[in-house]
This record gives C-alpha cells, structure tokens and sequence, in this order.
C-alpha cells in the first residue's frame, strides 16, 4: 500500500478535482444519466468525488450508495459527504456486494476493475444487484494505449513495468465486452477518452502519476532514491525545454443487465 507525505497527497487532491480526472469522472457521469429518484451504486467509491456528484443528481427521493474497500479512502468521502442525507457509505470488497437483489437502477465503477484479478464474480455481483435493465457504466484504462516521451526509452520503460505490477489487469476495457456478455449484461457502448498532453499540469494526470511511479518505485525497493529522483527529474526537465509529450486514453463502457 503506498504512503503519502503532504505534499504528494495535495497533488493527489489537486489532480482528482482537476480538469483531467474531472473529464473522466464527468464521462461516467454523463454515460450513467443519473435522473432524480435513481438509486445508484458507486462501486470504489474512493473519496467520494463521483459519489457526491450522483447524490445532487438524484435529489431526496434517490439514494446513492458509496462501496469501497479502502478506510483511508473511505474516511475521505464521509468527511465530503457527511452532510448528505441521501448517502450510505459502506466498507468491503467488490467480490461480496452486501445489498438486496434488485436494489439499484443504475450502477458505476470508476478506475475499479483493473485492481480486480477475477472480474466475473464482480460483475455476477453487480448484475444481481440492479434491477431488470439496469445501467452499468464502467470507466477503466487501457494502460496499453499510453505513450510518454522520455530520452532514456529503457529507463522509462522500466519503471512503467514497476508500476504495472501495482494492477491485476492493464487491459480491462479488451477483456470487459465477452465477460460483460457471459455475466448476462448487453453492451450498449464502449466510448474512448484520450488524454494527451505537451505540457506537464500541476493538476494533470501526468504529474499525478509521476508522484504515484515514483513513490511506488521507491516503496517497492526495486529502485534506489537517486534512480527514481533521475526518472521524475527528467520529465521535469523535458516541460522546461518544451519537449513534454503524454498521452493515455480511458474507455468509458455501458451496459444493461438483461
């Protein structure tokens, strides 16, 4: 589990509301069409970002369920969410959903099932959960699509192959329409959401996950300090000369349970 000093953690705060993620987070949004009265599931609810979104969307007579098997997170979004009386918030693992059949009309798992070695046992879950013609939306990365410049190719791969060890599955979106269909789901749409940038943002994707290689590279004892000093140092230094290039694209998929 990777530990946050202040300042990685007020980059990762800044990041999540800031125009990269928000496009994401906007996309399920929008793909999940919350209408008031809906109750909706928010699996990996994470800080509550999303959730607090839905909870506006659906009004008082809707219900938005929050689910996340992280405390630390969890702690987050009841501090953002503590004035909401139209939101439950629960601990557990995506495996073993604690809900009554048939008790919500829409669902939506953000940046989820790639940490998610066995999918079907989820997604049989979530189709037991919602209702005859439920949505599901699914927002995840197709890690394959990411390109980042770097003038030291085999470093920069190198520690992109560290950081692929923190996932349980780097193509989701590949993998999600066959194993949609085999859980008794109809795929509706599966829609791209490029991010690319020539600049670093200090609220961007890019310099987020700059923090997180980094410190998971350094946390993972594969690297010394100075080598995971050296990969950051260059992508600063590549912005400053103009010479910045990232690009990675998020699929945003939605689904009907049959």
């Amino acid at each position: 589990m990777l530990q946050f000093d202040e300042d990685t953690a007020r980059v990762l705060e800044d990041a999540y509301q800031g125009a990269d993620i928000s496009r994401r987070r906007r996309a399920s949004f929008d793909a999940l069409s919350p209408l008031p009265g809906d109750h909706i599931l928010d699996l990996g609810c994470g800080n509550g970002l999303l959730t607090l979104e839905l909870a506006r969307a659906v009004g008082a007579t809707g219900h938005v369920a929050g689910y996340d098997a992280s405390p630390e997170m969890l702690a987050a979004a009841r501090s953002r969410l503590e004035d909401r009386d139209n939101v439950t918030l629960t601990e557990g693992e995506a495996s073993n959903l604690p809900y009554v059949a048939e008790s919500f009309s829409k669902a939506v798992a953000l940046q989820v099932l790639e940490y998610i070695t066995s999918r079907r046992p989820v997604l049989h879950g979530l189709h037991r959960v919602l209702q005859p013609d439920g949505r599901l939306v699914i927002g995840d990365v197709h890690w394959d699509t990411l390109a980042w410049h770097s003038d030291n190719t085999a470093r920069m791969q190198r520690f992109l192959g560290i950081w692929d060890n923190h996932m349980a599955e780097r193509a989701v979106p590949a993998r999600l329409p066959e194993e949609l269909r085999s859980c008794g789901f109809t795929l509706e749409t599966l829609c791209p959401l490029t991010i690319c940038d020539t600049a670093l943002r200090p609220d961007g994707l890019a310099a987020m996950m700059i923090r997180l290689i980094e410190a998971y590279a350094r946390q993972s004892g594969v690297v010394d300090e100075d080598d995971a000093a050296a990969w950051a140092q260059e992508q600063q230094e590549l912005a400053q000369e103009g010479r910045f290039f990232f690009a990675l694209t998020h699929f945003v998929v939605t689904a009907r349970r049959q």
